[in-house]
């Protein structure tokens, strides 16, 4: 090892530009060097673990072997600065900007409206223009694959998609598949016609990508490679010392004498370590300049490849390989590249090294079971020599652990060639398509002699089954030297079932659905086999069906909406598509969210300390140790709160600060405040908190309703007579097992053999009901910007201003008064944009502005809060896991006559607006049905976890899955398709909801009707019918849902709204209004109102921020009522303004706007005003059970159709078509954007999300490696949307309607489409009738469901005879 040399200079370029760095920290990744170093703030800090693409970035090194430059995508959160010597990095500023020339991947995404809240744009932006300097032509698969990893919140991912689509010519177009005009052609046309239908954007005027005009590769950084010998280089931090080796015998070395220093290639694996875990290594060794590890040698029996490669130029590499030689030496080459193609991101194959996926051992790793049962071995090298290891059942010793030296590097890897008569075959389940750990994964080969079906040798391997990467020995024994054949593989089940078995504990869970996943691999195994051996005329027999992948093609969608009148003008821009007035900033990185601010002299950074229990007293607090680490300034506590310490909200208190006693783990118990970031982070991990446990914690629904915790008061709605309306009716479900009586001779034999084999499935004479309720799972708001608040002291007079992302500033103002014990008019609160929200930036949000004020206010200095991803998942709550219990009376014709809903929610340790979701609850139990006996109850479970808060649709999307899982049993029950009962119960002409509101369904019947035509739902249901019968393994659903949504606030005084327009002497005018601007395009609408009002164009309009000394008093930007009430209030304004110019008008008819103004002034006119709504008198009076809670209902249906794989429980959403019945939209892009979008949030939270608890209360799932949110390869992949045409609304600005939170709910379509094909599988082992499948239906659940012949083979664990790894909340 070379002696230690201070001042070792760190030389790369960012955006064209030289950067020197002299002290170089390990701990530094080159996220917050752009960030906090470079105010380079386009890159965004979304997750910190690289699974959300928002901090994606171009690296472009030069390869002096081939002198050819290499550009790849990565995320910039994982990607130590210390490794970034001689790199040319490109960030989202470098590539465009408002302020010289924007990119053409910058403009098609902002254009095709696929920016809304903006904060992962960048990222997407980064990841196409990565592919398109790569290739500048992509075909479909090539962007798909470049965006599998980025999440977006927001947009539903379509637009995205479609903006990208433009790049490349697609055979599959509409255009070129004879259906006329293109999809992604027109635009704003002023020459409309009925022939031509308006488009969204035209994709003509796109700016040309012209490949010459990037960014070159620097030329210092060609000669810096290709100079004379490279010297090591080493960086000292504050904690960890970084060296860079670049010969293989200095590397051994330094291994020889630090052995448990980890080898840093890609940093996917020891990153998160340090970040998440805490794990601490005061060495750490970089060889990526070691070219030994690099190099790839061929042999005639395969291939070695170097320890160093990344996953992406493995794979790259056996892609070229492939076509060189036969097919029958390939196998093995063919398997690994279709698991490469699934495991991680583009972003994190680009990195990641083919030996650290080998050496990190995890047990569900993708990569080790298929190298393992290739043959595969290692190559290792240390102090004592080389050697070479098999990858074989002995390597894996134990969890994350290799029989390997501590010493000992894997130098490179032996890729096999397979030989004739050899099949290799890959099979994973993860719970989501792309991106995800896998669930269970697994590497299968077989090897048969020439014209034989005799098993001569068969090597089986699995991830996910147990601490290792575990070789099915014993299965491997009973296949080898027999034939395969059904008798040989009937064995080998039932040998594998005994040989992998997982305890009911297991972490991780799942294990009933893993066991089964690991005999129905082997099963599909089989019938890739066995098609083999006949393609081979080994077999001649008939073979069972060939299980094709689900399809992946994502098809060009439908987006239709109405043309403005003709008599329009052509300046007014009501009712066109008009892009997200933020869109290109957004897309180019210029836009400024909280955390983008710059920071202030002597600014501070708050960390929190939060609860390690969740039911304890606090005994003892602990600061010293956190005190004395450098950077710290002080611990903030409640004995430090000048004011309001508690909170109080219907009638229940919320502490700040926990103070003697703690009710949930993540409950914020004090903060640590110092210089950086990372001081914060390790001053809060020191702090000690000594608790006394207080016995039995409530956790789950069932718990609380046991023990009586509940929120009052409860809530309940009645109209006719329920209970004795069941003694009426023909049917009553709630929960009975039917038994049919005409047993045959058959029967009896199945009937005898079911109770003596103790068989799991009841035989088909046999219709199980299960009982009468359906559990939802909570979800995670996610909102791509975490929680970010600055709160700056102003100086004098216990002034504050806060900036933070927040639904509502005014709520913030109150709290930072009321914490300091100071009056409003001291504490201004600015709200630029939000990240996302979702409901999930109010209440919690005032708290932590709350404490983060009081550490401003005691250090006299500008205090920052960021929550990391993890954090924020943990204290802020989610949306509220719900309990559907009902009882359902009804006729043979499939008349509902009665039904009772109970509903319960888990509230958790905090009241929040719990209550409320309650109300929204039993407020829509009729959804779109006339019950003529309907009951509804609600209520507030208190428990011991994290409070829940408000979510997109307030508990209407739970509270609506529950009815329409009645629905649906019933249609079961009498065996009538689901779609027929939904439309005999539903709403027809002058109706009354259950508390006596007045409506008309007539658009909610149109919605329907339109939905079955453009859906061609008759035409699809019989083809699935029909792919069902001639499918055994793959079932499609079908399912077609309607929505009637409230739209306002129930609490009247919410409706309000208020907005200030100033218009300046040269004509232009400054907007300001109550509402935040999080993505549903509030300011664009705000903007088009004024545009419209004082007849100017919207160029002329600008909006800044939303702030509290501009507009006093605001509501929440929520309930889908905000273009509703602040729209009235800009109209108010503008009006008043227009007005005043009149006599000005009228004297100048032929002046100009800037003439009018002008001329006002020196007339001494006002040319500032503000408006005011004062919104509809709603009510609900509980007592009564009657009310007017809502000014409107929007109206919607989708229909959905999936395919689903039987064995795995993986589906894809075929097709989505969406009829929403939204008035006259005041902008169609956006409209149309929030739809999907919000579509896209439901088909997470009814078959993706789920957030998992341990039995003592702790959070598992805390960032997108755990919690999985739609991604790209979740879209429908043909998703039409339309607007329901000729309709109004005389109760909302314009004739329109809310529209953010309606259509969640329709995401449940592809819940019943799961379900329907779930009964499908079902039928096919003699189950019919109504079964239980709750939310979310992940892959493990709709698996289970299916029923099939391995899953009946898991015995079930018998309950309370363990503790389950994670509760069943």
């Amino acid at each position: 090892m070379s002696s230690r040399r201070e001042g070792d200079t760190l030389c790369f370029f960012i955006n064209g530009k030289k950067v020197t760095e002299k002290h170089a920290d390990p701990e530094t990744m080159l996220l917050s060097f752009l960030r906090e170093k470079l105010r380079l703030t386009g890159t965004k800090s979304g997750c910190g673990g690289g699974g959300c693409g928002a901090c994606t970035v171009m690296v472009s090194r030069y390869q002096p072997a081939t002198k050819t430059i290499n550009h790849f995508s990565a995320n910039a959160c994982l990607l130590p600065l210390c490794q970034l010597h001689g790199a040319a990095i490109t960030t989202v500023e470098g590539i465009g900007s408002t302020k010289t020339q924007i990119h053409p991947v910058q403009e098609r995404i902002a254009k095709a409206h696929g920016s809304q809240c903006g904060f992962c744009t960048p990222g997407m932006v980064m990841a196409m223009y990565t592919l398109l300097r790569n290739k500048p032509q992509p075909n479909m698969d090539d962007i798909t694959e470049a965006l599998a990893g980025n999440l977006c919140r927001c947009t539903g991912y379509r637009p995205i998609v479609d903006g990208c689509r433009t790049f490349c010519q697609e055979t599959n177009c509409c255009k070129v598949s004879g259906n006329g005009n293109c999809c992604l052609d027109g635009g704003n046309q002023t020459d409309e016609t009925e022939r031509e239908p308006p488009q969204l954007f035209d994709k003509d005027k796109f700016l040309p990508l012209d490949p010459t005009q990037e960014l070159i590769f620097p030329p210092e950084l060609i000669l810096m490679a290709e100079k004379g010998t490279p010297q090591t280089l080493t960086f000292d931090g504050e904690r960890i010392r970084w060296v860079s080796p670049v010969s293989l015998e200095e590397l051994v070395q330094l291994k020889t004498e630090n052995p448990k220093a980890p080898l840093v290639v890609g940093n996917t694996n020891i990153g998160p370590d340090i970040k998440f875990k805490g794990v601490f290594h005061p060495l750490i060794i970089s060889p990526t300049r070691v070219l030994e590890l690099f190099e790839v040698s061929h042999t005639p029996t395969g291939v070695w490849v170097g320890a160093g490669c990344t996953l992406a130029e493995l794979r790259s590499l056996l892609e070229k390989l492939v076509p060189q030689f036969p097919e029958e030496k390939t196998e093995l080459f063919r398997a690994l590249i279709q698991q490469l193609g699934n495991l991680g991101s583009v972003q994190i194959r680009n990195v990641a090294s083919l030996g650290g996926q080998v050496i990190s051992a995890y047990p569900n790793s993708d990569l080790n079971p298929v190298l393992a049962a290739g043959r595969c071995k290692v190559s290792v090298i240390s102090n004592g020599g080389r050697r070479e290891v098999p990858l074989g059942q002995d390597f894996f010793a134990s969890f994350c652990k290799t029989i390997l030296k501590p010493e000992e590097i894997i130098v490179s890897v032996f890729i096999p060639f397979t030989r004739k008569g050899e099949f290799v075959r890959v099979f994973r389940q993860a719970p989501r398509k792309e991106m995800s750990f896998a669930t269970v994964t697994s590497g299968m080969r077989v090897f048969f002699s020439e014209g034989s079906r005799v098993v001569q040798d068969v090597s089986i391997y699995y991830g996910g089954m147990g601490a290792t990467t575990l070789s099915a020995s014993k299965t491997c024994a009973a296949i080898a030297t027999r034939p395969w054949d059904d008798e040989t593989l009937s064995r080998a089940y039932d040998v594998l079932l005994d040989e992998l078995v997982l305890h009911p504990s297991a972490p991780g869970g799942k294990v009933e659905f893993r066991r089964s996943l690991s005999l129905s691999f082997l099963f599909k195994f089989n019938l890739e086999v066995l098609q083999e051996l006949r393609e081979m005329n080994v077999i001649k027999e008939e073979l069972p069906e060939k299980i094709q992948p689900l399809p992946r093609d994502i098809q060009p969608g439908l987006q239709e909406f109405q043309h403005v009148s003709k008599g329009q003008s052509e300046q007014d821009p009501v009712g066109r598509p008009i892009m997200h007035r933020s869109a290109i900033s957004q897309a180019t990185g210029e836009a400024v969210y909280c955390d983008d601010m710059p920071h202030t002299d002597g600014e501070l950074f708050l960390s929190l300390v939060t609860s390690a229990r969740a039911h304890a007293k606090i005994i003892g607090l602990d600061v010293s140790e956190a005190l004395r680490l450098p950077g710290v300034v002080d611990v903030i506590t409640a004995e430090d709160i000048p004011g309001v310490k508690v909170r109080e909200s219907f009638g229940y208190q919320e502490e700040l600060l926990a103070q003697s006693e703690v009710s949930c783990v993540g409950q914020i118990v004090c903060a640590v405040v110092a210089d950086t970031r990372e001081h914060a982070k390790r001053g809060a991990y020191a702090v000690k908190i000594s608790y006394e446990d207080l016995p039995d914690p409530v956790f789950t629904i069932e718990e609380a309703v046991e023990k009586s915790s509940f929120y009052e008061p409860r809530r309940k709605l009645e109209r006719g007579n329920v209970t004795e309306a069941f003694k009426t009716v023909d049917h009553i479900y709630e929960g009975q097992i039917f038994c049919n009586l005409q047993i045959n001779v058959s029967d009896y034999r199945k009937l005898y053999l079911w109770i003596s084999c103790s068989l799991p499935v009841c035989p088909s004479l046999f219709v199980i009901v299960s009982s009468g309720e359906v559990k939802l799972g909570g979800q995670e708001h996610f909102y791509m910007e975490t929680q970010s608040m600055l709160v700056v002291p102003v100086g004098e007079e216990t002034e504050f201003s806060v900036y933070v992302s927040t639904q509502w500033p005014s709520l913030m103002q109150e709290t930072v008064a009321e914490t300091l014990g100071i009056p409003s008019n001291r504490v201004t609160c600015h709200v630029k944009r939000l990240g996302g929200a979702f409901g999930g930036k109010v209440t919690k949000t005032a708290i932590l502005a709350g404490i983060t004020s009081v550490a401003a206010w005691k250090t006299n200095h500008a205090v920052r809060c960021v929550l990391e991803r993890g954090e924020d998942m943990l204290i802020t709550g989610a949306r509220h896991p719900v309990l559907g219990k009902y009882k359902v009376g009804f006729m043979k014709d499939g008349r509902i006559v009665a039904a009772d809903f109970q509903c319960y929610t888990n509230a958790g340790n905090a009241v929040d607006e719990s209550l409320l979701v309650a109300e929204k609850i039993v407020l829509h139990v009729d959804n779109a049905y006339n019950i003529p006996n309907l009951r509804g109850s609600g209520a507030a479970c208190r428990t011991n976890l994290p409070s829940n808060t408000a979510f997109r649709g307030f508990g209407v999307p739970q509270c609506l899955l529950v009815v329409e899982s009645m629905i649906n049993d019933v249609a079961m029950v009498l065996g009538r398709p689901a779609d027929q009962i939904r439309e005999i119960n539903m709403y027809k002409g002058p109706s009354v909801t259950h508390y006596k509101f007045e409506f008309s369904p007539e658009n909610m019947l149109r919605c329907w009707e339109e939905c079955k035509v453009k859906s061609e739902y008759s035409a699809r249901r019989r083809a699935a019918d029909q792919f069902n019968q001639q499918n055994r393994w793959k079932k499609r659903g079908m399912s077609i849902i309607p929505i009637k949504y409230g739209i306002a606030f129930s609490e009247s005084f919410l409706n309000q709204a208020a907005a200030l327009v100033h218009i300046y002497k040269d004509g232009s005018v400054l907007v300001t209004h109550g509402g935040t601007e999080m993505g549903q395009g509030i300011h664009t609408k705000m903007q088009q109102v004024a545009s419209r009002e004082l007849h100017i164009p919207p160029s002329k309009i600008y909006i800044s921020e939303t702030s509290t000394n501009t507009v006093p008093n605001t509501c929440p930007s929520a309930a889908s009522f905000g273009t509703d009430a602040n729209g009235r209030a800009v109209q108010n304004a503008c009006q008043t303004l227009y007005q005043r110019l009149k006599p000005i008008r009228e004297k100048k008819p032929k002046g100009s706007w800037e003439s009018w103004v002008n001329d006002a002034f020196f007339e001494k006119i006002s040319l500032s005003a503000t408006g005011f709504y004062r919104g509809p008198d709603l009510y609900m009076d509980w007592e009564k059970m009657e009310g007017q809670p809502y000014s409107y209902f929007t109206f919607g249906a989708c229909c959905s159709e999936v395919e689903l794989d039987c064995l795995t429980g993986d589906y894809r959403t075929v097709r989505t078509d969406i009829v929403v019945d939204i008035g006259r939209s005041v902008n169609p892009s956006v409209d149309i954007g929030q739809i999907e979008g919000a579509f896209m949030q439901g088909l997470g939270l009814y078959t993706l999300e789920e957030l998992k608890f341990s039995p003592s209360g702790v959070l598992y799932t805390r960032g997108p490696s755990q919690y999985k949110i739609p991604a790209v390869c979740d879209v429908p992949l043909q998703f039409n949307v339309s607007l329901l045409s000729d309709t109004h609304n005389p109760r909302a600005i314009y004739s329109s309607k809310g529209i953010g939170e309606p259509v969640l709910f329709l995401g449940s379509s592809v819940f019943f489409a799961i379900k329907d094909a779930a009964a499908a599988a079902r039928s096919e082992s003699g189950l019919v009738g109504p079964f239980t499948l709750n939310s979310p239906a992940t892959p493990e659940k709709a698996c289970m469901a299916c029923a099939s012949p391995f899953t009946q083979k898991i015995p079930a664990s018998k309950p309370g005879s363990f503790k389950p790894w994670a509760l069943n909340i």
